[in-house]
């Protein structure tokens, strides 16, 4: 059974506390402009999936009461920096597996300002899910007293500098990249374009990472409505909806932390198998794809999903980048939101964010950041711990 996107909706994502709102009504926006989008009223929905990292139990709950009181379960997810495309491939199945015909899935997140802990919540990194992932970087870069997430992605960079000859600028260029993209995008947490100059000119994180290659803390939601082809024709949405035509979720492998890389830690084998399969579900590949969202919670990780998706030989990324393959005119536009870089990074929200993202696209509905003649989309959401998510989108 087929499943489709009907309708799609986010928040402006901001800097936390820059307005006095509570995760309720975050979800009250972006659920009810998805609702709207769809054309349907909360009362049609089934089922709701709905992802957070730093909120209380039952916070799904309390969450979507603000859309309707309609006693419909509610599945509260955290998959760290995946659980938007978890909440989202929780609704697929719920409508390919013939349980439901409409769907909402929800995501969102109010966080504090500065960098986040060790994953999974911050905490003891003694005791952290990620500990084990940090141990590898340990192992052969030391522990640094810098954030726990920009060190070991940074070391990852390191490695790859080191083995491929890949430079700071190419790393920096992902970032002027996705924040000349943001400029066009009014839900993105910062819409200023930089020079690769500038970007190396920032402060410095964890090197070779400068702050404007490192996605911020956000305060934000997203929400996806999927249904099924019955639902779709019985309601006439057919003019909507976008076909999700593969979606694979991976975890780590023996590989993650047996061959002492932080290219591997970092998800480098759970992205490319999530790839593999999501291909072959579609019987697509990436030759296919248009437009791209992927997680570039770092500048490193965009370079690292490049290979990870079979956009370029391993080691090849930095090229790629610089040549602008991967921009407007290119071979594909990767991240035209701004990505998480510049349009922002509430774990819970962005997930779902990436699916808007490509909807609007495949539709035609993206305004001055529109990619011309996309049918095809690609999402990628990877969370340390882990998770990596990839979803194939398709208009027909």
């Amino acid at each position: 059974m087929k499943s489709y996107i009907v309708g799609v909706g986010m928040t402006e994502f901001e800097k936390p506390e820059t307005r006095e709102w509570q995760y309720w009504d975050m979800a009250r926006e972006a659920g009810g402009k998805a609702l709207e989008d769809a054309g349907i009223s909360y009362g049609q929905v089934e089922q709701v999936p709905v992802g957070y990292c730093f909120q209380p139990s039952t916070a799904g709950q309390r969450a979507v009461y603000e859309l309707g009181l309609t006693g419909v379960p509610v599945y509260n997810v955290n998959n760290n920096c995946a659980t938007g495309a978890t909440a989202l491939m929780m609704a697929r199945q719920f409508v390919e597996g013939g349980l439901s015909d409409c769907v909402l899935a929800l995501g969102f997140e109010k966080m504090a300002r500065g960098s986040l802990g060790g994953g999974g919540g911050g905490g003891d990194l003694k005791t952290s899910p990620v500990a084990r992932h940090y141990g590898v970087m340990a192992a052969r870069h030391g522990f640094e007293a810098t954030p726990p997430t920009a060190q070991i992605f940074g070391n990852a960079a390191r490695e790859h500098m080191e083995e491929y000859g890949t430079t700071e600028a190419q790393l920096a260029a992902v970032g002027a990249k996705n924040h000349r993209h943001s400029v066009n995008n009014p839900y993105a947490q910062f819409q200023d374009a930089y020079s690769v100059d500038e970007i190396l000119a920032a402060r410095t994180v964890h090197r070779p990472l400068t702050k404007l290659q490192c996605s911020p803390t956000s305060d934000g939601s997203a929400a996806v409505v999927v249904a099924s082809k019955r639902f779709v024709e019985r309601h006439g949405l057919a003019g909507r909806a976008v076909e999700i035509a593969a979606q694979a979720m991976t975890t780590d492998t023996a590989e993650s932390f047996t061959s002492g890389s932080c290219i591997d830690a970092v998800g480098g084998p759970m992205s490319r198998e999530a790839a593999r399969q999501a291909y072959e579900r579609a019987g697509l590949g990436i030759e296919d794809v248009d437009v791209v969202e992927l997680h570039d919670c770092f500048s490193i990780n965009e370079l690292l999903t490049y290979e990870a998706l079979g956009m370029c030989a391993p080691g090849e990324s930095g090229k790629l980048v610089e040549s602008g393959a991967t921009t407007y005119g290119g071979r594909w536009v990767v991240n035209p939101s701004g990505g998480l870089i510049s349009k922002g990074h509430p774990l819970g929200a962005t997930g779902l964010a990436q699916a808007a993202e490509l909807t609007w696209h495949l539709r035609g509905e993206a305004g001055s950041r529109q990619v011309p003649g996309a049918r095809v989309g690609l999402a990628h959401n990877i969370g340390l711990g882990g998770a990596a998510v990839v979803t194939i989108l398709r208009r027909r």
